[in-house]
């Protein structure tokens, strides 16, 4: 994998990641509801 690619992937997980979706109620919420459809993926 290329630099530009580990700079991507690092971007996607500060922006879409579990941490980031656990800090806001928002973001509790979008986990919450995709735990309840029983999705494999939480997060990025």
């Amino acid at each position: 994998m290329s630099y530009s690619g580990v700079l991507k992937k690092r971007k996607k997980k500060k922006t879409h990641g579990f941490l980031v979706r656990k800090k806001t109620k928002a973001g509790r919420n979008i986990l919450k509801k995709r735990i309840k459809k029983g999705r494999k993926k939480l997060s990025a």
